[in-house]
């Protein structure tokens, strides 16, 4: 199969008009004038200071989000349709016995916090568990709607995170601090807006291991066990069970999502839609803000554009790695090009680019490896047609959406071009590439080892040695499931590629040394692989925890070979292929 180097062409605007599904009716509430009153400490302490247990003290808010956009003017929690506002103010719901279970030093440290005392502290676990606000706080969950699976879904928001507000870093920098499973908010629908602890791991782990990875994405800082039972179908087949619940305290500099402006744009709220651009742009986007040339329709264009520029390189990216994300919809989409919303995502490891790690998406498949691309470009057409009312000439919102493929495209260029050791780029790479492609599924091969395991093949001096078939694929044997298959047509057409593939390196002029260590510093030895993350989770639940902080300090250096940690860097092993789990996972958390 031949996906190529760029996605099908976006799709077209609408023509000015946005026709969307209605979302429901405004649910009738008694609002008083004041929130109730929070019974819980805004501290450790009896006093209300803040000891300065792992530093928490330490940690300044600055919370533009909550203090310069539209509120919901009804305080209490119930579940409704909010209109007119970006968000709603609500607190963490209290959990049983709040144990911190793993933090990210890296994390930590960005804050200023002390990621070693802050594992043993029951201050740190209050806080983030939702037991303690802290001063300064100003505890909120996002109003948004979006695209699922491709439909229009009306209203959806944040059903079970609860930012504690934004925070500035070491570096002077805004991070917002998200409680993903704090308890139910407006726009819980009907879910209790808890999660549960294997989903928990799989996201604290996935967040931290994207990074060290040098994929753009929200991070993790710490993973709390809540004491508490929550109960799932994880498979949606009608046996739902009690599960251990946790909670991730996820950092970013925006958790906006495309789905912030489609809601709006979708009710024809075209003042919210216009504040909210107007403050992402702030925000989020200071060359665009500090350009005193641009006027308001140029301001929404360049952001446009930014925002397509950002989501082709995340692509690309997702593409290098082999990590497919599973639950592409418009709300699961960051505005400011980040990996966001670790749900039933996966890692290719036998080569099928028609893979998606979702059960729910089994059938349709929409969300698979070789489809992200063209999905990206999908959702950007979304967004542009919630950015309509705002652009009297919507043909330039088509010219950047446009641009989306060949940003794309070029980016896929010089991403393989690196992988494969060959240097610069070239216009006749793409038949190579396609064909390559086409080698891995010739017999069940490990995408993210045979393209580490790469850079070991040995090149032959053209014209002064030869090698046979068996001698130039065998660096590569630990990529494929049954090695007994390498014989014949299949080897000869894996072993005509390598050659091809020689050729292009000696054209490409980089010394082999030179070569390897480029190869090396984009192919990683170690993700976070489904059934590694499932060990874990096994280990978590039999009361063994271990696995977790040893994985993500694996993960912190994936790219280096780390021999004592071999045994995480295999194919992947025959009890995990079709285990759920390990193989495909459900929505469910």
């Amino acid at each position: 199969m031949s996906f190529g180097p760029r996605p099908t062409k976006p799709a077209k605007l609408d023509s000015g008009t946005i026709s969307r599904t209605k979302a429901g009716s405004v649910l009738a509430v008694n609002a008083s004038d004041q929130p109730p009153l929070d019974p819980r400490p805004t501290s450790g302490s009896a006093d209300g200071a803040v000891r300065p247990d792992a530093g928490l003290g330490t940690l300044r808010f600055e919370n533009r989000f909550s203090t310069r956009l539209p509120v919901d003017p009804v305080p209490h929690n119930n579940r409704r349709q909010v209109r007119g506002a970006a968000l709603s103010r609500v607190l963490p719901t209290p959990v049983n016995s709040p144990k911190t279970v793993c933090v990210s030093r890296e994390v930590a440290e960005l804050l200023g916090l002390d990621a070693e005392s802050a594992t043993s502290s029951s201050e740190f676990a209050a806080v983030f568990s939702g037991n303690t606000v802290l001063p300064g706080a100003d505890p909120f969950a996002a109003c948004y709607g979006g695209h699922q699976f491709g439909n229009w879904a009306g209203q959806l928001g944040d059903g079970r995170a609860i930012a504690l507000g934004e925070v500035i870093d070491r570096d002077g920098n805004h991070q917002t601090l998200q409680l993903k499973g704090a308890g139910p908010t407006p726009y819980s629908r009907t879910a209790d807006g808890r999660a549960v602890l294997r989903s928990s791991i799989r996201e604290f782990l996935c967040s931290e291991a994207m990074f060290h990875l040098g994929v753009p994405t929200t991070r993790a800082l710490s993973l709390v066990a809540t004491g508490d039972l929550v109960v799932r179908d994880m498979l949606y087949d009608g046996n739902p069970a009690p599960e251990p619940g946790a909670i991730v305290c996820r950092v970013a500099p925006s958790f906006t999502r495309f789905g912030n402006f489609q809601l709006p744009a979708s009710r024809g709220d075209t003042d919210l839609l216009r504040e909210l651009v107007d403050f992402t742009i702030s925000a989020d986007f200071p060359e665009i803000e500090s350009d005193q040339t641009l006027n308001p329709e140029d301001r929404v264009v360049a952001f446009f554009r930014e925002v397509s520029r950002r989501s082709a390189s995340l692509v690309v990216d997702w593409m290098r790695v082999g990590f497919v994300h599973g639950v592409l919809n418009t709300d699961n989409m960051s505005i400011v090009g980040l990996t966001i919303d670790y749900g039933p995502y996966g890692w290719l490891e036998s080569f099928d680019p028609n893979w998606t790690p979702n059960t729910t998406d089994a059938g349709q498949r929409r969300y698979r490896y070789g489809a992200q691309p063209h999905v990206v470009g999908w959702n950007l057409a979304q967004l542009a047609n919630a950015l309509v009312p705002l652009v009297e000439h919507s043909e330039r919102l088509q010219a950047a959406l446009d641009e989306y493929g060949d940003l794309y495209g070029k980016g896929f260029a010089v991403m393989m071009a690196t992988r494969f050791g060959w240097g610069e780029p070239a216009d006749a790479d793409v038949e190579l590439i396609n064909e390559f492609f086409a080698v891995l599924s010739a017999t069940e091969t490990d995408y993210v080892l045979f393209c580490r395991l790469l850079a070991d093949v040995r090149l032959p001096s053209p014209g002064t040695e030869t090698i046979t078939d068996e001698a130039l694929i065998s660096p590569l044997i630990d990529a494929y499931y049954q090695p007994d298959e390498l014989r014949g047509v299949v080897l000869t057409r894996i072993a005509g590629w390598l050659r091809r593939w020689g050729s292009r390196v000696l054209a490409g002029g980089l010394p082999d040394d030179e070569r390897r260590t480029v190869m090396h510093s984009v192919n990683p030895k170690f993700v976070l692989r489904n059934w590694m993350a499932q060990e874990a989770i096994d280990r978590a639940h039999a009361g063994d925890p271990s696995q977790i902080p040893l994985l993500l300090e694996v993960l912190r250096r994936p790219y280096d070979e780390q021999p004592e940690h071999n045994r995480l860097a295999a194919r992947r092993p025959e009890w995990a292929r079709n285990r759920v789990g390990s193989s495909m996972l459900s929505c469910s958390s």
